[in-house]
Order: structure tokens, then sequence, then C-alpha cells
């Protein structure tokens, strides 16, 4: 990979990262469920208007919209209204790469290495660890809640394979028409008919809100749009193998920036699991094969390896 990619690729972690901050101050002002069907909403709209649809089923279209954005976002956002810490939100969510694998072999019956078998096992047991010490201090339900979401953006990477879009950033613009329906009639039965959108109204008057319209302009129009987009060229150009390891450079940013901005200070052994678990992860990633020339070539064409958009 040349150096001015790397860099783009170091860009997207970045983005990326620091979104989970962004997620958190917009999650001071509006409640969860409307702000994930907001987010999805402000992407659909100018998405219908000027995106043509991706030529894919509509059953893989809006199982994707169901995973990835709806269960994803809703556990996600649920779990930091209800304690979870941004920076570990970040790392626990990685849990996908591995439920991914399980649920493709369950689901697809796609084969499991060895060496990804051990990379899954030893994610699990960072994960476990991370449980344990969380659940000694009460906080188990956030990290739980938290893995609903891994697991629902794992199903919505079953459904992205499996629709086999010819431009997978027309298919990532295009789930998010998906969300907004569930998404609000799930905010008006919990968090109530009008608050939502009573808290949209007054978020232009106040400095809180002003921080959530803030938090909110950097989740879709940076960490959405121009990440994803820029992920997605790396991906039509490069290996998945290649560009898919800078991913788990995330958590660090999200670790590192919820320290500096929200002052949250992980424990030895939040720090010490979560290490295991990003190298479980990338180990679960590996999958051993024969490499030929076709393999290093960029594909000339709009078949392109299928990717996971991330937060």
């Amino acid at each position: 990979m040349e150096n001015r990619h790397r860099a783009l690729a170091l860009l997207v972690a970045l983005l990326w990262g620091i979104n989970f901050i962004a997620i958190d101050f917009s999650l001071q002002h509006f409640p969860p469920f409307f702000l994930a069907g907001l987010r999805f909403l402000v992407i659909a709209v100018p998405t219908v208007l000027l995106i043509p649809r991706p030529r894919v089923e509509w059953k893989w279209l809006i199982g994707y919209g169901l995973g990835f954005g709806t269960l994803q976002f809703a556990f996600l956002f649920l779990a930091l209204t209800t304690g979870m810490p941004t920076g570990l939100a970040s790392l626990v969510l990685q849990a996908s790469a591995p439920f991914t694998v399980l649920l493709g072999a369950l689901l697809l019956r796609e084969r499991i290495s060895p060496v990804q078998a051990t990379g899954i096992t030893i994610a699990v047991l960072g994960m476990v660890a991370i449980g344990w010490y969380r659940s000694q201090a009460a906080a188990l339900l956030p990290v739980l809640l938290t893995l609903c979401g891994a697991l629902g953006w794992a199903f919505g990477n079953l459904c992205n394979r499996k629709a086999n879009p010819s431009n997978p950033l027309h298919l990532t613009l295009w789930m998010s028409i998906v969300p907004p329906l569930p998404m609000f009639a799930l905010s008006a039965f919990v968090e109530g008919p009008t608050t939502g959108w009573a808290a949209l109204g007054e978020s232009f008057s106040s400095a809180t809100g002003l921080w959530a319209l803030a938090g909110l302009s950097f989740t879709v129009l940076l960490a959405t749009i121009l990440g994803t987009g820029i992920w997605t060229w790396l991906m039509r150009r490069y290996p998945a193998g290649v560009v898919a390891p800078f991913s788990l450079l995330v958590p660090v940013v999200g670790f590192s920036s919820a320290w500096l901005v929200l002052g949250e200070r992980p424990a030895a052994i939040e720090l010490g699991a979560g290490a295991i678990v990003v190298f479980g992860v990338l180990l679960g990633s590996i999958r051993l094969r024969r490499t030929t020339a076709r393999d290093l070539t960029p594909p000339s064409t709009d078949r392109t390896p299928h990717h996971a958009a991330k937060p």
C-alpha cells in the first residue's frame, strides 16, 4: 500500500474513533432511539433523490439496514445512555468481526480455519474478562447491550455479503432508508411521541443542543459519508486483508479520545483485555490461502470485495 493510501486509512480510523465522542455529545441532548432514526434520515433523503438504487434484491438491502442500521445503533445508543463508557464501546463493538465469522459458518456454511477459530476464542476470552470486571461493578448490562449491537452489525454484514453489490458505497447509502421508520416508531413507543422532535426543535437554542447538532453533523458528513467513501475506495484498490486491519485502530482512537475529551480512565484490566480482544479479532480475520498474481492486481471491474461500514 502506498504511503498516501496508508494515511487515508489512518484518517478513516481517526474519524471512526472520534465518532464515538460525537455520538456522546449528541446523546446528551437527543433520546437514543430518536437520534438513531435522525442520523439515518439525514442520509436517506439526499440518497433517494441523488443516488441510483443499487441493483440488489430488496430482502438483502432491508436486512442490511435492519442489522447494521437498526439493531446495531439501537443497542449501541441505549448502551451509551445506560452507562457504557464511550471508549470501551468502541472496543466491544469490534466483537462484530468474530460474530460475522461465526454467523457465516452457521448460516452460509463458510469454513472457519484453525487460525480463525483460535482468534475468535481469544477475542471471546477478552470479552469475558471485560464482562466479568464490569459485573463486579454492577455495570454488565451496558456491555451486553453493546454486544447485542455488535451482533446486529454481524447480521448486517451477512446481508451485505449476500447482496453482492456492484457499488458497495451505493448500498451503504441506500441502506439508510431502512432504519428511520422502525427507529422513530420505537422512539415514539419508548421515549414518547413528541420527545425527540421537541429536542430537535430546542437544539438550536441551547449550547447542549448545538453541540448535539455538531456531533450529528460529524457522524453524518465525516464518519459516515467521508469515512465510508474513503474506506470503500481503498477496498476497491487493495485486497481486503491489506485494508481491514486498519479498523483495529478504531478502539485505540476511541479509548484515547474518550480519555482526553471525556476524562474516561479505563481500568488496567480493561486495557489488557481490550488488547487481547484486538489481537483476537486481527487473528480471526486472517484467511490463509495461496496468493496469486490476480490477488495482487487491483480489480478493473465494478465487482468489489464486501466490507463492513463503521459507526
